[in-house]
């Protein structure tokens, strides 16, 4: 039933006036020192570690998560997880090699970064891109699943819901990132309380199916029935197989969408460039931590509705418009919860969806204000009118947002393969500018030029490549494989994991030939300020790390 019972809603009111108040409360804490840009922007100095750690989560976690990747987990299984797991890997490798070289250049955004290393043309050109990605693309699918998600389990209007998110996550972005960072600690808590709770539910009612009770019975019943949903590494043969590619996942472009995404976007990397070196490490640590568990929230969840509903139930709430939408899994799930838990579980929804908005309005002001108000728009601006400017470009950012997502047809491509395949356009070249700046001091302007422009044209390219190919060719080679398009008809194209790896080698090998060119001219780079003991890690760290690489070893060796 989708609707909220007197019970559900005093739980959510108390988690609303819990995460309000110490938002208040830190607020006015932080008041007297809010007119320097670099406090309201990155909290600079303010953030602990456990703040840091949880922040990322938080804002990484949200509607696309809850609802697209379980609705992923209805219906491919486990092997969605490789999105979680190998982010905790991925943070490691920020936390070593990427972390250090922002701090070490005081690099507070990512085009300040391409302006220092590169130049102010590449610099603006990736900045209003950036803007333009934020808001049309994963500021909007956060929004609309989001409504989508809470109109299905509480019955409240979706335009309604919309609204409410938004005043809600603007009312916390305005108070800037040291607000942003701890009421996050909250909101994770109830994040991960509330999906806990879901799941324990939802293997329980599994059990039920075998005639017996609890979590572990449920577990193996759903792995007995359910087998071909615990398998890490697809098949060829696996009709999910173009979303995730066999071992691409391990070897190839799985690693472009995470390292782009936690080392070279504004929107994470934000939540520790205000802090000191070791902060900043501790924090992306505990988050990698956090990575493990989250696919037990948001996947195990997918993997129960599977079961319940091909042992008979679900079978209509599973339904819409008369055919089978696995993204209904979760908010189905919720409806089966008791009044008090469902309230919690729907806490939880929202907690993560206002604090993805929340951080990545956020990240928009941030970029905004500090890269093309300030240095292209009032060059004399002050630190307490770049605030001001911020708070506005929140309110604008998200308005934007509430007016144009109900009309790009998010909840028909799945909001998790929407954002990652649009992204995955710009993301290879985008990495592949970032990483040879970092570690090749000949990396030149016109070589970071050719990644952008020349990235998302090969991007474009090899998304419509089989189209105008042999049908007959693409069927036996080993590049392409069978999509099903949501209208029903299928085509073949390269799945854009394996795209992504393609444009990322061809990028580099553009970059370099570009730069090689460029040095021979005499046309001189600029480097920047990097030195080995950067990259020295606490022995505390390191002992985090590989217990993270040695459960990971065992996740991927179990389930293969």
């Amino acid at each position: 039933m989708n609707s909220l019972a007197i019970k559900d809603y005093i739980v959510f009111l108390v988690y609303f006036v819990i995460v309000a108040a110490y938002g208040w409360f830190i607020y006015r804490k932080k008041k007297k020192s809010v007119s320097a840009s670099h406090d309201y922007f990155l909290a600079e100095g303010s953030l602990t570690w456990w703040a840091i750690g949880t922040s990322l989560i938080a804002s990484n976690i949200s509607s696309e998560q809850f609802i697209a990747m379980s609705g992923n987990g209805f219906k491919m299984g486990l092997a969605i997880a490789t999105y979680e797991w190998m982010a905790a890997l991925t943070l490691i490798i920020v936390a070593v090699f990427f972390i250090p070289v922002y701090l070490k250049n005081k690099i507070y955004t990512m085009p300040q970064f391409l302006q220092q290393r590169y130049n102010e043309t590449v610099a603006m050109i990736m900045a209003v891109f950036w803007l333009l990605l934020y808001v049309i693309v994963n500021l909007t699918s956060i929004l609309y699943l989001g409504a989508l998600a809470i109109n299905g389990i509480s019955g409240i209007d979706t335009t309604l819901c919309m609204y409410a998110l938004a005043a809600f996550s603007i009312i916390i972005a305005l108070g800037g990132m040291k607000v942003i960072g701890y009421t996050d600690v909250i909101q994770v808590i109830f994040l991960i309380l509330g999906g806990l709770v879901t799941t324990y539910l939802a293997l329980g009612r599994v059990a039920e199916l075998n005639g017996q009770d609890g979590v572990i019975n449920g577990f193996n019943y759903m792995m007995s029935q359910s087998d071909d949903h615990f398998h890490m590494i697809l098949k060829k043969d696996n009709p999910n197989f173009p979303s995730l590619p066999g071992l691409t996942v391990l070897l190839g472009g799985m690693w472009i969408v995470n390292l782009n995404y936690w080392g070279c976007n504004q929107y994470i990397t934000q939540r520790a460039l205000g802090a000191d070196l070791k902060t900043a490490r501790s924090g992306i640590l505990f988050a990698a931590f956090l990575k493990l568990l989250m696919p037990v929230i948001v996947v195990l969840p997918g993997i129960a509705a599977y079961v319940i509903h091909m042992k008979g139930g679900l079978q209509t709430e599973m339904l819409q418009n008369g055919e089978l939408n696995p993204d209904k899994a979760y908010p189905v799930l919720l409806n089966l919860l008791p009044a008090g838990l469902k309230g919690l579980s729907f806490a939880a929804l929202t907690a993560a969806i206002v604090a993805s908005l929340a951080g990545k309005v956020n990240s928009i002001a941030t970029i905004f204000t500090l890269d093309i108000f300030k240095k292209k728009i009032d060059l004399e601006a002050s630190e307490q009118k770049l605030v001001k400017v911020g708070k506005i470009s929140v309110v604008v950012a998200m308005a934007a947002a509430v007016v144009i997502a109900p009309f790009l047809g998010i909840d028909k491509k799945g909001g998790f393969e929407f954002i990652q395949e649009y992204t995955g356009f710009v993301s290879p070249g985008i990495f592949a500018m970032f990483i040879l700046g970092f570690f090749w001091k000949k990396t030149s302007s016109n070589a970071a030029m050719f990644a952008t422009v020349g990235g998302f044209a090969l991007s474009v390219l090899f998304k419509f490549l089989p189209r105008l190919m042999d049908l007959e060719f693409l069927a036996s080679s080993g590049f392409s494989s069978l999509v099903v398009q949501p209208d029903g008809t299928s085509l073949y194209e390269i799945p854009f994991l394996d795209r992504m790896g393609f444009v990322f080698v061809i990028a580099v090998i553009g970059m370099v030939i570009i730069s090689l060119i460029d040095h021979k001219r005499g046309v001189k780079a600029k480097g920047l300020e990097i030195d080995s003991s950067m990259f020295k890690v606490s022995n505390s760290f390191a002992l985090g790390s590989a217990v993270v690489i040695v459960i990971l070893t065992g996740l991927y060796a179990y389930f293969w």
